[in-house]
């Protein structure tokens, strides 16, 4: 799948990923901003094994993003990693009503490997929101990624930007976004209407539904450019 498994887990569990290298390159994974200890951190794993990763957590809370290393990371497969609060903890913040992850990623048609050689990418020919290129590229609508929310419902979005060497902005139109975390850990609240997210960057950030039931666009572009890619943030109504 495209994006990989999302895996959830609670703060201070030890987690075991058995990971199947189903592909043609060998691979190890990445765990973006996990401070805990990893048994097999350095593994390679051959095409046609699979390997059992063992993950301690300590403090880490929110969303951090796993991928791996075979040519470019962010590039192959890549997925988020989730940390709910303990059995016993509350939010620091509203408890949300749900939460969504958005992966900001790319797409390339000329494959980033030939024979033993890795070719450095050059720019993205589109860029996804949770693997939907969204309409501006010419797809069909169910390319496009929806996320239906409630009148009146507050969702904690986890926003992960997987996309190699680009800073990009991220936004939902008329919705403003509060920051409540970053990179596995809380933050002091903060309000802004868009986010630029450096290269491997998580932000958590809560959005309340309270405009107008209706349909609007969540987009995401490069800093650096007039690319864009879109999904669409749907009221249900009843």
């Amino acid at each position: 799948s495209f994006p990989g498994p999302e895996i959830r887990v609670r703060r201070g569990d030890t987690v075991f990923v058995n990971v199947h290298n189903q592909g043609n390159h060998a691979v190890s994974l990445k765990w973006e901003g996990v401070k805990g200890s990893i048994d097999g951190s350095n593994e390679l794993i051959q095409p046609g094994r699979n390997f059992t990763y063992k993950i301690e957590l300590k403090g880490e809370i929110g969303t951090l993003w796993w991928h791996a290393t075979s040519a470019w990371a962010a590039a192959t497969v890549h997925g988020a990693f989730v940390i709910s609060p303990a059995a016993n903890e509350d939010y620091p913040f509203p408890a949300p009503t749900s939460d969504q992850t958005i992966i900001l990623g790319q797409w390339f048609k000329q494959e980033l490997t030939e024979g033993d050689k890795t070719i450095a990418p050059g720019r993205a020919d589109a860029y996804t929101i949770n693997g939907h290129p969204g309409e501006t590229y010419g797809c069909s609508n169910d390319t496009t990624f929806e996320m239906q929310v409630d009148y009146e419902g507050l969702y904690l979005v986890r926003v992960i930007n997987a996309v190699v060497n680009e800073t990009m902005v991220f936004g939902v139109a008329s919705h403003s976004l509060t920051i409540v975390g970053q990179n596995g850990a809380y933050t002091k609240r903060s309000f802004t209407n868009s986010l630029t997210l450096a290269p491997a960057q998580v932000v958590d950030v809560l959005l309340c539904a309270n405009v107008n039931v209706g349909h609007y666009y969540i987009t995401a572009r490069p800093s650096s450019g007039t690319y864009i890619t879109n999904g669409i943030l749907r009221y249900l109504t009843t």
